[in-house]
């Protein structure tokens, strides 16, 4: 299928893709008393929007953080025009005020018609190093924390933002199952975690997504990871489809924020960027051939690698 067939012009409001679950049976410790619907196949609905992510945008990073009334606004907007598949972590913003924001905005929402995903895991993030950690006590007050500041009883989707290495990744998970069956959380996600600790922490308790960077830029994932997880019947949820920006023209036609860590990034320094800006007009004259946006045509590759691949679109 072309991308003409595929009509990215039409991505410009919201988008449903099931990532459905494997094709066997579930063993009876893997059954929820909690929630209704099952344990494996996620349905998740996001928004195939412009150029900065619905939520991590909102608290700085790539730019400056707006005001609160601004990006509770924006939320509920995005949620009127089907975007209802919300990505927060504990670590985005200054004192975790993403999750703030999207716990204030969710009070003045049906709380059932969003899909809730945050993470936690990354215990500090400095310019030279990340710290992780991913003790079973830290993954309790971690969630205990994000269910507090979320406003909410149950949280739909948890991952492990970064893999601890110092600790088994069944101790980990060992806990987070234990987060399932108490009703605190549906679903346990992995973010940025090799093929071997995918297996492992799925032995443990079923894995429903695996959150990844993947678009026309970075495809990593393809030769290993992307087929042992339809192996094993897991959802993909990649970051960063239109380049962490690149592809909706960030640093090529529009400037850089003067706080944005882009600026930081080898991608968009130096004759890095140089030689990467080619492949945003490449991109640009296609896009143009099609009848749509440089980025809605990059959110429309991602689409086409799969029904199992939500993308979350924003950088």
């Amino acid at each position: 299928m072309t991308p003409a067939q595929y009509s990215p012009s039409s991505y410009s409001g919201g988008y449903s893709v099931r990532v459905r679950p494997p094709d066997r049976e579930q063993s009876p410790g893997s059954l929820r008393t909690c929630h209704t619907s099952p344990p494996r196949g996620l349905i998740l609905i996001g928004s195939a929007t412009n150029q900065k992510s619905p939520l991590q945008g909102l608290t700085g990073i790539y730019n400056a953080a707006i005001p609160e009334d601004d990006g509770i606004a924006i939320l509920k907007e995005a949620f009127s025009k089907g975007v209802t598949f919300w990505d927060t972590a504990d670590i985005y913003g200054e004192e975790h005020a993403n999750e703030y924001l999207v716990g204030k905005a969710l009070k003045q929402l049906p709380r059932e018609k969003v899909q809730l995903a945050t993470k936690f895991g990354v215990f500090k993030f400095e310019p030279s190093k990340v710290t992780v950690k991913g003790t079973p006590e830290y993954v309790r007050s971690c969630c205990e924390g994000s269910l507090k500041r979320l406003q909410v009883d149950y949280i739909d989707l948890y991952y492990i933002h970064r893999i601890d290495t110092t600790v088994p990744i069944e101790e980990t998970m060992g806990e987070l199952k234990k987060l399932v069956e108490e009703c605190k959380i549906k679903y346990i996600g992995l973010s940025e975690a090799s093929p071997d600790t995918i297996r492992r922490a799925h032995a443990v308790h079923p894995i429903a997504a695996i959150q990844q960077e993947y678009s026309l830029w970075t495809r990593d994932i393809e030769p290993e990871l992307l087929p042992l997880c339809r192996e094993l019947g897991i959802g993909i949820v990649p970051y960063s489809p239109i380049g962490r920006g690149l592809f909706a023209g960030k640093a090529v036609v529009e400037s850089l924020p003067q706080n944005s860590y882009l600026k930081f990034s080898p991608r968009f320094m130096g004759d890095n960027f140089e030689k990467n800006k080619t492949i945003y007009f490449r991109l640009d004259a296609l896009a143009k051939e099609h009848g749509c946006t440089p980025a809605q045509l990059a959110i429309a590759w991602v689409l086409h690698r799969g029904d199992d691949i939500v993308p979350i679109p924003g950088k």
